[in-house]
């Protein structure tokens, strides 16, 4: 899957940009937020994992490190269902743009 889609069969002549941009500029950046969200739940679940080693048997840190597990598992499952449902919508109606590549 490329991260971004090529521009060349939205421009004009004279590299002009077009209302047909607008598709691939929105795929480009849902494509952005999906990998950095998936990065962004990496770190807090490797840092979750290194609070509870460093816990020393604290049942408030072990909590803090759970609680952080869980709400980064959870965001991230947030983020991948909503990028499976603007798929799924953008083939039911027949947007092509929306395709992973």
């Amino acid at each position: 899957m490329a991260v971004t889609q090529d521009w060349t069969s939205c421009l004009e002549s004279g590299d002009v940009a077009t209302l047909r941009c607008i598709p691939i500029v929105l795929q480009n950046i849902i494509n952005f937020l999906v990998i950095f969200a998936g990065v962004i739940a990496v770190f807090f679940i490797v840092f979750s994992g290194i609070r509870f080693v460093t816990s020393g048997g604290d049942p408030e840190k072990i909590a803090s490190a759970r609680k952080i597990l869980t709400y980064a598992i959870i965001g991230f499952i947030i983020v991948v269902f909503s990028f499976v449902i603007l798929n799924l919508i953008a083939k039911t109606t027949g947007v092509t743009q929306l395709e992973p590549r």
